[in-house]
């Protein structure tokens, strides 16, 4: 099955997101007892979108920044590089108290250390991001896109952003732009507005033609019961997350694509990477097997971003998740958050296991 895109729209993929920074010790160093750190610009949502921009896609981001703020511009500059476009209003920071870009501190971990992150988000401007800040009928009409990717985090983030990512599902459902929503659930986003968010997400995943979320996802977004308990062994374990996705397509029947990762830690350095991917009726699975991670952070974000470069390349439905898996595996290896694919062959590599040199 594939799935039919729009056609002679500006840009392939569009994600509304919040940017921030994140700042890293070297060298695996946690961050109590670090002096030295480098600082990234990172989002989610930028992490997916970085496999097809530099795989030479034309790539949106709809976001918000503090005017005058040196950390903006560094934003801007990031984005760029990325060959990403950008839009979105300038928002004066206020006064000292005011408006500021989130900051995720984040060490890598090593070997039995595991990563610890710290997320503060007080005063993030990314909470204003409002539907009357954009132009959704230049940007889905005129435009054009092709894909837009909304992401939980972006939906939980505040009432305002909740309401903006509804109406961009409305404008690209009315536009016929396909719609991927990774469910990304954050009981601390959730807080007080368990019922407000329900109906929100239940009638973006509506619409949605690409779910994504893991087992937590599902069950605690929507109360779809998770995978059933059956023996022991990798098997059992992709036949539970059969079952969950199964309830999840009779509960969203709209949707022609279903995914989600597999996961397990042997060490910080070493993971069993796989994934499970249902596009109509069919079952594509990727069963884990051992990559070598230097930085965890944007490995599933990388899984979309592959995955939905192969449904923008017209490829065949088998094709997706195997790219997404080897852009997954190789995000893992860069220090930033998203991985930067040289070429289409590098993720070919990666899928193969041939860690060669290239003269």
């Amino acid at each position: 099955m594939s799935i039919e895109l729009k056609q002679n729209c500006k840009y392939a993929l569009l994600v509304p997101t919040s940017m921030g920074i994140r700042i890293t010790p070297e060298n695996g160093q946690p961050v109590h007892t670090s002096d030295r750190f480098t600082m990234y610009a990172t989002s989610a949502e930028t992490n997916v979108a970085s496999i097809p921009s530099y795989l030479g896609m034309p790539v949106k981001v709809l976001t918000t920044f503090v005017k005058g703020s040196p950390i903006a511009q560094f934003i801007k500059n990031n984005l760029r590089s990325r060959g990403m476009d950008y839009e979105g209003p300038e928002v004066e920071q206020g006064d000292p108290w005011g408006f500021r870009h989130q900051i995720n501190i984040a060490d890598s971990g090593y070997g039995s250390r595991g990563p610890r992150v710290w997320n503060d988000r007080a005063g993030e401007v990314g909470r204003t991001l409002s539907v009357n800040d954009f132009d959704l009928e230049r940007i889905f009409g005129q435009e054009g896109v092709q894909i837009v990717h909304l992401s939980g985090l972006i939906g939980a983030l505040s009432p305002e952003t909740s309401q903006f990512c509804l109406e961009i599902a409305r404008a690209a459902k009315k536009h016929g732009t396909k719609i991927s929503f990774d469910l990304n659930y954050r009981a601390s986003f959730w807080k007080g507005r368990e019922k407000e968010l329900r109906a929100n997400f239940t009638e973006i995943a509506s619409v949605a033609d690409i779910l994504i979320g893991n087992e937590e996802d599902f069950q605690l977004c929507f109360g779809i019961e998770g995978p059933e308990a059956g023996g022991e062994g990798l098997a059992a374990k992709i036949e539970g997350f059969k079952g969950l996705i199964t309830r999840v397509k009779e509960t969203f029947p709209n949707a022609t694509v279903f995914a989600t990762t597999l996961r397990e830690v042997v060490s910080v350095n070493e993971h069993l990477w796989g994934a499970i991917m249902l596009e109509g009726e069919n079952w594509h699975v990727v069963e884990p097997r051992a990559i070598h991670v230097l930085d965890r952070i944007g490995g599933g974000d990388g899984y979309v971003g592959g995955m939905l470069y192969g449904i923008l390349k017209g490829w065949e439905p088998a094709k997706w998740p195997q790219f997404g898996w080897a852009t997954g595996a190789l995000a893992t290896t860069f220090l930033t958050d998203y991985a930067q694919p040289a070429d289409e062959e590098m993720v070919w590599s990666v899928w193969k296991g041939n860690a060669r040199v290239k003269r």
